[in-house]
């Protein structure tokens, strides 16, 4: 993954072209299955990894990505609060919220956190790359 400056020109007409692409879990498992569905994409760039919230919030202000794939339940959870998370995450992008739970807590923390999306881990193989394009179309349309 080449990085991308913005003294640049083609650097910036890439970036355009391809949707930077956060993803934070605290799974190692999960991040590889990811990185490899998102690698078979040519539209789309991994520009990070984040395994907590802090280090989400932190990279997501660096990064720049459009999008973040966030996991809802991450080892620093409840020292974060969903407030100081949403507020951490003001930007430019679009957050896919993914999680193993379905209930109505969940989603409610996903809506909390102003989620675009709230996807299913086991489903991930067919709902996340239609999410991600489905959400950059939009973008564009905007």
């Amino acid at each position: 993954m080449g990085s991308m400056t913005q003294d640049d020109p083609d650097a910036l007409e890439d970036r355009d072209a391809v949707i930077p692409v956060l993803v934070a879990d605290d799974s190692d498992v999960v991040r590889r299955g990811i990185r490899q569905l998102l690698a078979t994409q040519v539209e789309i760039a991994i520009v990070g990894e984040a395994t907590n919230f802090a280090q989400t919030i932190q990279m997501a202000t660096e990064l720049h990505p459009r999008v973040i794939v966030m996991d809802l339940h991450m080892p620093d959870e409840k020292a974060i609060a969903p407030e100081e998370l949403k507020s951490g995450l003001i930007n430019n992008f679009q957050v896919v919220a993914i999680s193993v739970w379905n209930d109505e807590e969940t989603k409610d923390l996903a809506r909390s956190l102003g989620a675009s999306a709230l996807l299913d881990k086991m489903n991930l193989a067919s709902t996340l790359v239609p999410t991600i394009m489905r959400l950059e179309h939009g973008r564009a349309a905007a």
